[in-house]
């Protein structure tokens, strides 16, 4: 096991990452733009290297920055959290070089997954159903002879993509011009990398997501679904596990056949494939996460698996010490995810608590919410029983949740949670005007 940990990552994922390196005993290092300097990760890492100004491209991009400050303070492994350098084989391969574990898959893993295109191919090897569509293309002229041999609707996605940038959705002919030079910019200022593909719009659909984990011995194990059905322009806002669209039996079935791609694939680390589920049941595999997801404590609150702990084991070579018949799904967990809707100081914050209530956040009265990264300020989770009982909970905690001097979407979340398409559990990615 490592003795110490380097962090390079901010917010609520950082502070996530910290406590657990605190419980299993790791000493860790907190990186730190100027902007962050009094941040509660830095305040709550054993040692913390300020590695540039505010803006990410000079902090939490800066790979070599980050790479000196893990040598300097004696770090024998960087975790990268989700976003950022989570996704980065290039940075993967730079840790290597200097004798560091990157706390993820392996480069060239990294590297074969991450084209989405190549990874459906590979991946409609295994047995699983992909989504049709196309491999990389080259203009748009290629595009829009793609577009017509799939047939209109289609979705133009990024082939670097991830978090809902670099994504369209074509009706039409008349749109793809438009559509197709605003993604490519989209993509390149987000990726660096402008390449898309085009794949068949199913619709009606929801979103539903499977979480593995796998470590070098062979073993795989799947923790179940999650419904991320709930989007804005692909965003997601709310998820929960399991899905009230997915049977016993289907996810018993889809469990099987995943745990298996991954082994065919040679996988090791935390993952997510994530699917479409359409009105027949039938799921259509859209891409594979090589990170831990911004959700992935939906599933730990329900089946009691550390994701966080387990990533940082495997990474140190440790094997699962569990296997798929330990894992039971049971009960029904809820996520909403609370994002800032402006900047400005926050003068006083109340958290919810009680039984199976837990909010993962950064926040600390006092500080200033900044503009330079991700909206996100925290994920209320709630775990019950039964579903029921799980939209009570996540209500009664929405409602006691205070966040003052900071404008935010607990309001929009509690009329989510109230819905009578929500409660119901007879939602898809429609729910919020998406189409």
């Amino acid at each position: 096991m490592f003795s110490k940990i380097l962090v390079a990552n901010r917010g609520e994922i950082a502070v996530r990452i910290i406590r657990a390196c605190k419980e299993m005993g790791v000493s860790t290092v907190a990186v730190y733009s100027e902007a962050d300097k009094n941040a509660l990760h830095v305040a709550l890492a054993d040692q913390s290297v300020c590695i540039g100004g505010a803006q990410a491209a000079q902090s939490y991009l800066n790979e070599n920055q980050i790479i000196s400050a893990a040598i300097l303070t004696g770090a024998q492994a960087i975790h990268p959290g989700y976003g950022f350098l989570s996704e980065n084989a290039h940075f993967a391969r730079l840790c290597r070089k200097n004798g560091l574990v990157f706390i993820g898959p392996e480069p060239e893993s990294m590297e074969r997954l991450s084209d989405k295109a190549v990874l459906k191919e590979l991946i409609g090897k295994t047995g699983l159903t992909v989504i049709p569509g196309s491999r990389a293309v080259q203009s748009l002229d290629e595009a829009k002879n793609v577009a017509g041999k799939i047939g209109y609707p289609v979705m133009l996605k990024a082939c670097a993509g991830g978090g809902g940038r670099g994504i369209r959705l074509i009706e039409t002919a008349d749109e793809l011009d438009e559509a197709y030079v605003q993604a490519v910019s989209e993509a390149l200022n987000a990726f660096g990398d402008g390449s898309m593909y085009l794949e068949k719009y199913i619709f009606p659909a929801r979103h539903v997501e499977f979480q593995v984990l796998a470590d070098e011995f062979g073993n795989v194990v799947c923790l179940g679904e999650r419904d991320c059905s709930l989007q804005r322009r692909n965003q997601k806002l709310v998820e929960e596990t399991p899905s009230p669209a997915v049977s016993g039996k289907q996810r018993e079935n889809m469990i099987g056949v995943i745990t298996d791609a991954v082994k065919q694939i040679g996988y090791v680390g935390a993952g997510t494939l994530e699917f479409l589920l359409d009105g027949a049941g039938n799921f259509w595999f859209m891409e594979m996460n090589v990170r831990l997801q911004v959700e992935h404590c939906v599933t730990e609150i329900l089946t009691g698996i550390d994701i966080v702990k387990w990533q940082i084991r495997i990474a140190a070579g440790i094997e699962l010490n569990f296997t798929q018949a330990d894992i039971r799904i049971m009960g029904s967990a809820i996520e909403c995810r609370i994002n800032a809707q402006n900047c400005g100081k926050l003068e006083f914050l109340h958290i919810p608590g009680g039984p199976s209530v837990r909010f993962d956040t950064f926040l600390v009265e006092g500080m200033r919410v900044v503009p330079f990264y991700d909206s996100l300020l925290g994920k209320l989770i709630v775990y019950a029983k039964t579903r029921e009982e799980t939209l009570r909970k996540m209500r009664a905690s929405l409602c006691e949740l205070v966040v003052d001097g900071i404008k935010t979407n607990v309001e929009e979340q509690l009329c989510i949670v109230e819905d009578e398409r929500f409660s119901s559990g007879n939602y898809d990615l429609t729910f919020m005007g998406n189409k």
